[in-house]
């Protein structure tokens, strides 16, 4: 049996020991204060610049995360544009051609109809006018630059029966440039570029780069490209009614394409592709239609449709 002074020390000995090692441990656990500071200034960062860019396309209302601005959007499709005219420049269609006078003439009115849907939808101050390129090729195929910048390939001309039927086409292009598409891919390119660099940083082996991308490609990349071609779809059945067009042309055009391909055999399946199936994108069509066809079957309308008609039979006779 200890005597009482020495089991006093014996217990003060040992919770002084006791202490110490809690508190070095303790001190182990904590993390410095620059950490701390970086990690939470990288979130407030992240965060500001996530909600500054945060967007809502027109009509459909979708949000999204684009970093890019019009401006200089509409500057690279400029040069872009300009690059492309050398590349094509033996194939072009002269503007007296038939095919060119149509392709003007319904883009014109197509245009007069995306100048006032950006005026509804505040979408910019200016509006730039359209180019309309029509270009010689066996490839059916239409697309569209910022800065409005319109490319048609004759080969298109094979499921494109009538102006109606052009007019879809046209207005799904123009509503990739109303809804800025261009921009928001260029966004996430960038955002996945910088995720690539971290991951060889993370894992300089490769093998956390080389599981990224694909997944990302599958998982967010095609499937937000066929949203965007879903989006074009219903913007452009808009724009054609509203430039007194008829909209249920949209759907003959895909069915005339799915029935070209036998309706589908041999494509790749829907989830690793950029589009939307011709089927997928015949049934949304069917959705938006009915919505489409009550500003087509507007009075004002009607007049316009009788006015398209002279229109047409004039540039037969004046280009037969």
């Amino acid at each position: 049996m200890f005597s009482r002074p020495f089991a006093f020390r014996i217990l003060r000995r040992n919770l002084s020991s006791q202490y110490y090692y809690t508190n070095k441990n303790n001190n182990k656990q904590q993390l410095p204060p620059y950490i701390w500071v970086t990690a939470a200034s990288t979130v407030l960062a992240g965060s500001y610049c996530y909600y500054s860019f945060l967007d809502t396309v027109p009509l459909t209302q979708r949000s999204r995360w684009i970093a890019t601005s019009a401006v200089w959007e509409n500057e690279m499709g400029d040069e872009e544009h300009r690059k492309l005219l050398q590349h094509f420049q033996r194939d072009i269609l002269p503007p007296n051609h038939r095919a060119s006078i149509t392709v003007h003439r319904v883009g014109a009115r197509i245009a007069r109809a995306a100048q006032e849907f950006s005026r509804e939808y505040k979408l910019q101050d200016s509006f730039k006018p359209f180019t309309y390129t029509i270009v010689r090729s066996d490839t059916a195929n239409a697309f569209v630059l910022p800065g409005n910048h319109v490319f048609v390939m004759t080969g298109l001309f094979k499921y494109v029966r009538s102006e109606d039927d052009l007019a879809a086409v046209l207005g799904h292009e123009v509503a990739h440039t109303l809804a800025r598409h261009a921009g928001e891919r260029i966004s996430s390119s960038v955002v996945m570029s910088l995720l690539s660099r971290l991951a060889l940083l993370l894992d300089p082996s490769g093998i956390l780069f080389a599981i990224l991308m694909p997944t990302s490609t599958i998982l967010r990349d095609l499937p937000h490209s066929r949203t965007q071609e879903s989006e074009a779809d219903q913007i452009g059945l808009d724009l054609a009614a509203r430039a007194c067009y008829d909209p249920r042309a949209a759907k003959r055009v895909f069915q005339a394409m799915q029935n070209d391909t036998g309706h589908g055999k041999g494509n790749p399946p829907e989830f690793l592709s950029t589009h939307p199936s011709h089927q997928s994108r015949i049934s949304r069509l069917d959705t938006w239609e009915p919505g489409a066809m009550q500003v087509y079957r507007r009075d004002q309308c009607r007049v316009i449709r009788q006015q398209m008609e002279l229109a047409r039979q004039l540039a037969i006779e004046r280009h037969p």
